[in-house]
């Protein structure tokens, strides 16, 4: 009896924490889309979205966000570009080479990574990405190129651990029956065990895109904040989550607004990176 009361206690308790964690969602979305939505639809969607000058306490004012958007995107890309080979490829070899004495070195950093503050790793881009661009290039040396680099970097930790779980958790026995058919240890591991774990690895690659687009603090000590369009990966940028930072502070009425408003572009991003990942998840199945 005592066994089964105390087994209820935990199941109300499991159910109360769950429901903490809907109930957070719900209270953040509703928020962003009751102060953002208004905004929009009384500027204009495509001018809010499309538009291509930011002036918010211009007169008259301008809140078009395309600049950031496309500054969000590229960098975005070019994390990608940057992580994900370098990533997929280093939880390969933790998974199927490294010695175990270099893993046991290489683990523990690359957890160690993923703990670094974001603010720390804005220093290092500054203080080592930045002067080497601004040799080679010119300028001020904060580019699109610098902040996808060191974005490709931070998202490294995310995306190593989660492949390396990913590869570990396919059974033994489709590398076996592969070697027994007579395949060689590289095509066995490339043509059956990694395409076995695709699953989990285009999950750690969408957990990584969502940190890359979401990130803040680093981009704006080394992407230039430009509020314009780049031209070219040599050029500075503004990102969406940078463009909130930087003017929240001062903000009111129709600019604080287009700054939420902002705010709910990011989130309907995340939430259409999340239902791709989902659609092609159930087309690998």
């Amino acid at each position: 009896m005592q066994s089964k009361t105390f087994e209820k206690i935990w199941e109300i308790v499991f159910l109360a924490c769950s429901l903490v964690s809907v109930l957070s969602i719900i209270v953040i979305c509703y928020f962003i889309f009751v102060n953002g939505v208004p905004f929009i639809l009384k500027t204009g969607i495509a001018e809010f979205i499309f538009g291509s000058e930011w002036r918010p306490t211009a007169s008259p004012a301008s809140f078009g966000i395309l600049p950031m958007i496309a500054g969000s995107v590229f960098v975005t890309i070019g994390s990608i570009v940057v992580g994900v080979p370098i990533g997929v490829m280093t939880a390969i070899f933790m998974a199927f080479y490294c010695p175990k004495n270099i893993y046991k070195i290489l683990k523990p950093a690359v957890n160690l990574m993923a703990g670094i503050p974001s603010i720390i790793y804005g220093f290092f881009g500054l203080m080592v990405f930045v002067p080497i661009v601004r040799s080679w290039w010119g300028g001020t040396g904060m580019t699109v190129f610098t902040a996808a680099v060191l974005l490709g970097i931070m998202i490294l930790p995310t995306i190593i651990g989660l492949s390396e779980s990913s590869l570990r958790s396919v059974p033994k026995s489709y590398y076996q029956g592969s070697i027994a058919l007579g395949a060689t240890h590289e095509r066995s591991l490339m043509g059956v065990v990694v395409p076995a774990a695709k699953s989990g690895i285009l999950a750690a690659v969408i957990l990584g895109i969502g940190r890359s687009i979401g990130e803040t603090m680093a981009v704006i000590m080394i992407a230039g904040n430009q509020p314009m369009i780049p031209q070219s990966i040599k050029q500075g940028t503004r990102t969406m989550t940078a463009n909130i930072v930087l003017e929240m502070a001062y903000a009111t009425g129709p600019h604080r607004d287009a700054l939420i408003a902002t705010g709910v572009v990011l989130f309907i991003f995340i939430l259409l990176i999340n239902v791709i990942f989902n659609v092609v998840k159930r087309r690998m199945k």
